[in-house]
């Protein structure tokens, strides 16, 4: 188990799928932290179904869920296809996405990856590639990061954005080739300057033309290289193959996903990732990983609970998804951009730095003027999200019931926002002012 000692941890222990004891019992609390965590946030039918399932069954659905996806998607294509043809479009979309989807997970890895493959739609200046760029990463979310690299080196929209869109023999890019492996692989110091002159000459010849990837054999240079401790004549599949067998990208990976799934308040030790890192590095199967660190002892621990600071996204869909109901995603996307994430555009080739960074007094104050946005049953988001309607639905038809119903929906009774709440008067109104309570509570903010 976890050690005495802050930082000691017991890997065996660590991975070990989570069972529920006295100590550690399955309850509304761990239920709601396991959708904070693989989802964004849940409604109160969804917790409760997870309260019946027990925890295991819960992750198999959140995995691998019942719903027909294919129908999903071919709903939502349809209309990516018209809001696509602007970012703002996509932006609207894509939140439409999150908040409807069946298959939460897989979105909120999809949001993942796209700080992980950092590209600013305003270097790429085409809202197609953008279009493209997402669904590439969606489609490898939970497949093979194997697969996921390598479409990401011959991704346009990925190319632009880096500057690598004309890769010539006399002029190799070495620029784009640093984050190839300083931020989406390796990480820094696992590499040399001469390992970045190998790889961007590996890369010459590729070439973005009218938002198309195309290869002009002459550009290429075809003599030998020595990258990473290999020799031979590499292209730009060698340089993915040579970066996935370097024990320094699987380890990467994993820190970033604990960061994303498990804590970012402390860096894990060495022997704590070790594991994790061995098995990841021999398929590269990221659906794998993340179930592993779901379904472990690590997850459903205090080291885990409430240990990460939602971003703006998370933030924001976990109110509407909870609530049951459907908002303005493009007054959203706006909103969201003036809290500091701005879909499609993340701020530099590191994506967003997420933890405190989400948190200062502007955007606490962002945060609480939307939420009351969302909340107050006016514009510009109107009386889509209706916390009485709601609680009616699931059989709480007094000021009193309904009032428990909405804390423990949206805190699990860890704030303490009832003071204050007046059962007498307009309920609606009422409630509409405790769930804002809520949404405002520090225990809130933290997912």
């Amino acid at each position: 188990m976890f050690a005495q000692a802050r930082n000691s941890i017991d890997p065996a222990w660590a991975w070990a799928a989570y069972e529920p004891d006295v100590q550690r019992p399955w309850n509304l609390r761990w239920a709601a932290h396991l959708y904070r965590r693989a989802a964004f946030g849940a409604d109160w039918t969804q917790l409760q179904q997870a309260l019946a399932d027990g925890p295991q069954r819960t992750i198999d659905k959140l995995l691998r869920p019942q719903a027909d996806m294919d129908a999903f998607n071919r709903a939502c294509d349809e209309n990516e296809n018209v809001a696509a043809g602007t970012i703002e479009g996509l932006q609207a979309w894509w939140l439409r996405r999150m908040i409807e989807t069946p298959h939460p997970l897989l979105e909120k890895m999809t949001l993942f990856w796209h700080g992980h493959f950092a590209t600013n739609a305003a270097a790429v200046k085409d809202s197609r590639l953008m279009q493209q760029h997402v669904r590439l990463l969606r489609a490898g979310a939970l497949g093979s990061f194997s697969s996921l690299l390598g479409g990401m080196a011959r991704d346009p929209a990925l190319l632009t954005w880096l500057g690598a869109d004309a890769n010539r023999k006399t002029l190799p890019n070495e620029d784009s080739i640093r984050p190839l492996m300083a931020v989406f692989t390796l990480g820094p110091g696992q590499f040399t300057e001469d390992d970045v002159r190998a790889a961007a000459r590996a890369f010459t010849g590729w070439f973005v033309l009218r938002g198309q990837l195309r290869y002009l054999p002459r550009e290429h240079d075809g003599t030998p290289k020595r990258l990473l401790g290999r020799q031979g004549d590499f292209g730009t599949d060698d340089v993915v193959r040579i970066l996935l067998e370097q024990p320094a990208t699987a380890r990467m990976v994993v820190r970033k996903l604990y960061r994303w799934l498990i804590s970012e308040t402390e860096e894990p030790e060495d022997t704590l990732i070790a594991p994790l890192a061995e098995s990841f590095a021999r398929d590269y199967d990221l659906s794998r990983l993340v179930e592993t660190m779901l379904r472990s002892n690590a997850f459903f621990s205090e080291r885990a609970y409430r240990q990460r600071i939602k971003s703006p996204v998370e933030f924001a869909v976990g109110i509407v998804r909870a609530l049951e109901g459907m908002v303005s995603t493009t007054q959203l996307a706006r909103d969201l951009a003036h809290l500091g994430q701005d879909l499609c555009h993340p701020p530099t080739v590191h994506g967003w730095p997420g933890g405190r960074s989400w948190i200062n007094t502007a955007t606490i104050t962002g945060r609480h003027n939307l939420s009351l946005s969302l909340l107050q049953g006016e514009d510009p988001y109107g009386d889509k999200l209706d916390p009485w309607e709601v609680a009616g639905r699931h059989g709480c038809t007094t000021p009193g019931s309904a009032a428990e119903l909405l804390l423990s929906l949206l805190l699990q009774d860890d704030g303490t926002p009832m003071q204050g709440f007046a059962a007498g008067g307009d309920p609606k109104t009422a409630l509409r002012q405790l769930a804002h309570t809520a949404t405002i509570q520090p225990e809130f903010h933290l997912a």
